[in-house]
């Protein structure tokens, strides 16, 4: 059985967006570049006809993953969350123990994360880190570089 992946509303609508964009403009680019390189000449020593297969099946590659992800999506509405504990869509203060440092981090789905934006996967080692846990509970972080302690301080749901 799959696993779930959970995703906001949003994130839905764009990957759903961005599986229809790769279904139809993307396979009409490729068939284009496979007819192109056809044309050439001779297949067995054509290495743009080569190529242009090649980017074929990493395109339906990435169309099955991403079908694969949409199947065993679940939606989460933020208003249905409980914030006494850290889950995914939570906003998280969390104040690095070492440094006295305060960060705040929206925990997402791996295909909705992007550190730029503050949002981290929950399958990621601090997303892991965080998830179950309450306002004043310690997080411990197993990093190469050692393990980093958090604490944490808020949780909204946003």
């Amino acid at each position: 059985m799959s696993k779930y992946t959970y995703l906001t509303k949003e994130g839905f609508e764009r990957l759903e967006a961005e599986l229809e964009e790769m279904k139809s403009v993307g396979r009409q680019n490729v068939a284009k570049a496979i007819a192109e390189a056809r044309e050439k000449g001779d297949l067995s020593e054509n290495a743009e006809y080569d190529a242009a297969k090649d980017a074929q099946g990493m395109l339906e590659l990435k169309i099955n993953e991403m079908e694969k992800v949409m199947a065993n999506a679940r939606i989460l509405d933020a208003s249905d969350l409980d914030n006494s504990t850290v889950t995914v869509l939570s906003h998280v203060t969390i104040k690095n123990l070492k440094v006295k440092k305060e960060l705040t981090y929206q925990l997402v789905s791996e295909s909705e994360a992007d550190l730029k934006s503050k949002k981290i996967s929950v399958s990621s080692p601090i997303g892991q880190g965080l998830l179950g846990k309450a306002v004043g509970d310690i997080a411990t972080v197993v990093t190469p570089g050692g393990n980093i302690e958090f604490e944490i301080m808020k949780i909204e749901i946003k």
